[in-house]
């Protein structure tokens, strides 16, 4: 499945060769409300399209794509000729072993310094709240089965964030998830993210979905600083001028509710997965 948006450059020679790599169940395109002939070449080129009648962003065309795909796996790759078909087959040969399997990139393979700066922070914070080394959050070649990613969908935002908030979704949700090295090409057209705009909108996702699925890796350390600031306050405050200030008291029962509030959200994070097959 290709989700694509003004990539008439690119999408026709992507799926002439995944058709030549290998034989799929279906090829499907999912238009973005192109405003050039990226429909008609993905036609040509012997692709399934489905159409957005106006642009709704990435994320709402994997969606689209999700829902009208029918077979037991679910391919998901750029449309804008970075990923070869050669590791489209290498990643989907993965599947079965593991319920998600991502193409890491190669950090040199990158685009500019900052995408790496910002996409290597995201990585640590990633891995840090999950327990697990992610070394590539926001990359948007993957292949997983369709039955758990339906599962998620409700939390799949429109925008620029569905490989991040699946990524998470998937480890924090106990399935096998893989990460497959690949090495990306330089993309044909120019790029829809920016890295000021949409830098943020990744970091408020990473902890939105952690937050979701185990609240305490969030609300610990919060916790944890509060009150060692208001400890080590109090402390001083006794030593140097033998009382305890209400500041030091204020941030101690800061900590305390904190922790509280984190523990509530995880028993409630652990109902969300109450009676799941």
């Amino acid at each position: 499945m290709i989700p694509a948006f003004n990539e008439e450059q690119a999408v026709g020679p992507l799926v002439a060769a995944l058709r030549a790599a290998a034989s799929w169940h279906e090829v499907i395109v999912v238009d973005d409300g192109s405003a050039d002939a990226t429909a008609t070449r993905a036609r040509e080129a012997g692709a399934t399209v489905v159409r957005h009648p106006y642009n709704k962003g990435n994320g709402a065309a994997v969606k689209s794509g999700i829902r009208y795909a029918t077979g037991e796996y679910v391919l998901i790759i750029d449309g804008d000729g970075q990923h070869r078909a050669a590791d489209a087959v290498r990643l989907v040969a993965r599947l079965g072993d593991y319920d998600l399997v991502i193409g890491a990139r190669a950090m040199s393979t990158q685009a500019t310094r900052a995408r790496r700066t910002g996409n290597s922070a995201l990585n640590w914070l990633a891995s840090y709240l999950t327990g697990r080394h992610v070394p590539d959050l926001t990359s948007g070649f993957r292949a997983a089965r369709r039955v758990h990613l339906r599962e998620f969908l409700h939390l799949l935002p429109n925008g620029f964030s569905t490989p991040t908030t699946t990524t998470l979704a998937f480890i924090k949700g106990g399935y096998n998830v893989c990460f497959e090295p690949i090495e990306a090409e330089a993309r044909v057209g120019r790029s829809k993210i920016r890295f000021a705009r949409d830098g943020m909108k990744f970091l408020l996702i990473v902890l939105k979905i952690v937050t979701l699925f185990s609240p305490l890796r969030v609300f610990m350390p919060v916790s944890l600083a509060a009150f060692a600031a208001g400890a080590g306050y109090a402390v001083w405050t006794v030593v140097t001028q033998s009382h305890v200030t209400n500041s030091s008291v204020l941030l101690i029962m800061f900590a305390v509710i904190v922790f509280l509030v984190g523990l509530v959200s995880e028993q409630i994070a652990a109902l969300r997965f109450e009676g799941r097959e």
